[in-house]
């Protein structure tokens, strides 16, 4: 299963990231997109996104109402309501198919996988979180015995759009990508 991580504040933003269109498309719709390719998808929404929902509802996208206390906390909620799961952040518009099947490829269903990227694979305009040499990234698999890390290839993968600087980065990317 693929859990659409959609239930957060959005505080840089001031609007709901996975409703915001990233080339003409709210970018929950690019992602849940690209995970139906792969797998069964459930949006994991919360009191702070009910525009989110109302996407959903209305697309018919299947989801799932989180305590909406945070991040980790929501992950580990979704841990126990429905066992080991791929996740990935609402706000990755250039995430692909292939890169589910990847991380899905190499999940146990035990050990959690960090999604991260090698710096030399990030663009120069991003400044992603680094933990231990590596860009973190927004998709990972979520276990239930340890966690390490899981080196992914795509360098788009390193646009979290959290900023407007970056939404306006991922509009530049989406014109040149999606011609």
């Amino acid at each position: 299963m693929i859990v659409i991580m959609a239930g957060g504040r959005s505080r840089r933003m001031g609007v709901e990231k996975p409703v915001i269109r990233v080339g003409g498309k709210p970018m929950l719709l690019r992602v849940y997109g690209q995970a139906k390719v792969v797998d069964d998808v459930v949006v994991a929404l919360s009191r702070n996104t009910p525009r989110t929902k109302e996407l959903c509802l209305r697309e018919g996208i299947p989801s799932v109402e989180t305590p909406g206390r945070g991040y980790v906390e929501d992950i580990q909620w979704l841990l126990r309501e429905f066992g080991p799961f791929i996740s990935v952040s609402a706000d990755l518009p250039f995430i692909k198919a292939s890169d589910f099947q990847i991380i899905e490829k190499a999940f146990d269903g035990r050990t959690s996988l960090t999604g991260v990227l090698s710096l030399e694979k990030i663009p120069q305009d991003l400044n992603p979180t680094v933990y231990r040499g590596y860009a973190i990234v927004g998709l990972n698999a979520v276990g239930t015995e340890g966690e390490r890390l899981f080196e992914l290839s795509n360098p788009l993968l390193a646009l979290n759009v959290n900023t407007p600087e970056e939404l306006k980065l991922a509009e530049k990317i989406a014109r040149l990508v999606e011609k």
